[in-house]
C-alpha cells in the first residue's frame, strides 16, 4: 500500500491491488459499463458480464496516469509530512504523552463515536449489507495523514495533531477488529473481513519517520524549519487540491450510485468534525486544540479502508462498496478546504496572528490540564 495512504485515497481507490488476490486485481483495473438503447449489449473488450452491467478495463490513459501520480505525490506526501515534522516541537509533543488529555478526547471520538455514527446512519437510511460494511469499516478506521496538514493552517496545536495520528494508527492494531465486532456482527461475520496490519505497520513507519527528521531540523535549526514550513504547507494544500481535481477526471464512471450513498458521505464527515469540536469543547480544551480534535476525528484513512474491502470481498460485493471512501475523502477534503478559507478569512477580519489564536491555553508542561477561557 501507498505511503501515507489517507490523502492518496482519491487517486487509487479503485487500483488497490492486493498480491494475494488476483482475481481481484483484474476487477481493479476495470470500469462500470451499463449498455443502454444505442449500445444493447456489452462491449467487446467486456470481460466480466452479467447481462445488466459488463466490467470495461480502463483505458492505457488513465492507467499511466494514474500511476505516474501515484508516484510523484508518493515523494511529495514524504515531503509534507516531512514538513509537518518542521512544525513540531520535542519538548510539547512529549507534554502530550505524559498527560494525555488531548490524545484520550481523541481516542474517543476516533474509536468511540466514529463507528457509533457509522452504524447509526447504515441503519437509518436502511443501506444493502455491503454498503454497510464499507461505511462501517471507514468509521473504523484511524486518521488519515491529511489532518496533520488541516492542522497547520487552522492554526491547530501541531504537536497534539502529529501524537493522535501516530497513536490512532498504533491503537486500530487492536481497536479495528473488536470495533467490526461489535458494530458488523448483524451484517456479515467479523471473521470475514481481515485487517492488513502489515500495512498498518508500514502506514504507521511512512508516519514517524519523516516526522521524526523535521523535527530533528526544528530543533537544531528552527530557523530553516520556518522556511521549510511556509514551502511545504503550500505545496501540501495545492496537492489536496489536485487530488480532488485529477481523482474527478479519472474516476467518471464512480459517482453513479445511489443517492443514499451521497448523503451519508456528506453528513458522517460533517458529524465527525463537529462530534470530536464539540467533545473536545464540553471537557474544557481550548479553541485551539478543539479545532485540532475535530479535524482528526473527522479525517479517516480511506485508503486502509479500500485495502480491507480489497483483502475480503468478493467482485459483486466490491461493485456496491468501492465508491464510499472516494466520496467520504473527497468530502472531507471539500469541507477542510472551506474551514481553512473561512478561519483564515476571520483572522484576516479581526487582525490576528497565529500566536494570538494559541495563547489562549497554559502549557502542558505546567502540569495541569488546560482550560479555556
Amino acid at each position: 500500500m501507498e505511503i501515507l495512504e489517507g490523502i492518496i485515497i482519491i487517486i487509487l481507490a479503485f487500483g488497490q491491488q492486493s498480491v494475494h488476490h488476483p482475481v481481484r486485481n483484474t476487477w481493479a483495473g476495470l470500469r462500470l459499463h451499463t449498455p443502454t438503447a444505442e449500445f444493447a449489449s456489452c462491449p467487446s473488450e467486456a470481460t466480466i458480464c452479467s447481462g445488466v452491467n459488463c466490467l470495461v478495463p480502463t483505458s492505457d490513459f488513465n492507467a499511466k496516469l494514474s500511476l505516474a501520480l501515484s508516484i510523484v505525490l508518493t515523494f511529495m506526501l514524504a515531503l509534507i509530512m516531512f514538513t509537518m515534522g518542521c512544525a513540531v516541537e520535542v519538548q510539547k509533543l512529549w507534554g502530550h504523552l505524559k498527560r494525555p488529555w488531548g490524545i484520550a478526547i481523541g481516542f474517543l471520538c476516533q474509536f468511540g463515536i466514529m463507528p457509533f455514527i457509522a452504524f447509526a446512519l447504515s441503519a437509518a437510511f436502511n443501506v444493502m449489507p455491503a454498503q454497510a460494511l464499507v461505511i462501517i469499516i471507514l468509521g473504523c478506521c484511524p486518521g488519515g495523514s491529511a489532518s496533520n496538514i488541516i492542522s497547520y493552517f487552522l492554526d491547530g496545536d501541531m504537536d497534539l495533531s502529529i501524537s493522535m495520528t501516530a497513536c490512532s494508527t498504533t491503537m486500530a492494531l487492536g481497536m479495528m477488529p473488536l470495533s467490526l465486532l461489535i458494530y458488523t456482527s448483524i451484517w456479515t461475520s467479523s471473521d470475514k473481513i481481515q485487517i492488513p496490519y502489515g500495512n498498518i505497520g508500514i502506514t504507521l513507519v511512512a508516519i514517524l519517520v519523516p516526522i521524526t527528521g523535521g523535527m530533528y531540523i526544528q530543533h537544531r535549526w528552527p530557523h530553516l524549519a520556518k522556511k521549510i514550513l511556509k514551502i511545504g504547507t503550500i505545496t501540501g494544500f495545492s496537492t489536496m487540491i489536485i487530488i480532488i481535481v485529477v481523482g474527478r477526471v479519472l474516476y467518471q464512471t464512480s459517482w453513479d450510485i445511489d443517492l443514499s450513498i451521497w448523503i451519508i458521505g456528506i453528513i458522517y464527515p460533517c458529524l465527525g468534525f463537529g462530534m470530536g469540536f464539540l467533545l473536545a469543547r464540553l471537557v474544557g480544551q481550548p479553541w485551539y486544540r478543539c479545532r485540532t480534535i475535530a479535524v482528526e476525528t473527522g479525517f479517516q484513512n480511506g485508503q486502509l479502508c479500500n485495502t480491507i474491502i480489497q483483502l475480503s470481498f468478493s467482485p459483486a460485493e466490491l461493485e456496491l462498496m468501492y465508491a464510499f471512501p472516494v466520496i467520504y475523502s473527497v468530502v472531507q477534503l471539500a469541507l477542510s478546504i472551506l474551514f481553512v478559507g473561512g478561519y483564515q478569512a476571520y483572522k484576516k477580519y479581526r487582525g490576528l496572528g497565529s500566536d494570538e489564536t494559541n495563547s489562549e491555553a497554559p502549557s502542558l508542561e505546567d502540569g495541569y490540564v488546560e482550560q479555556a477561557k
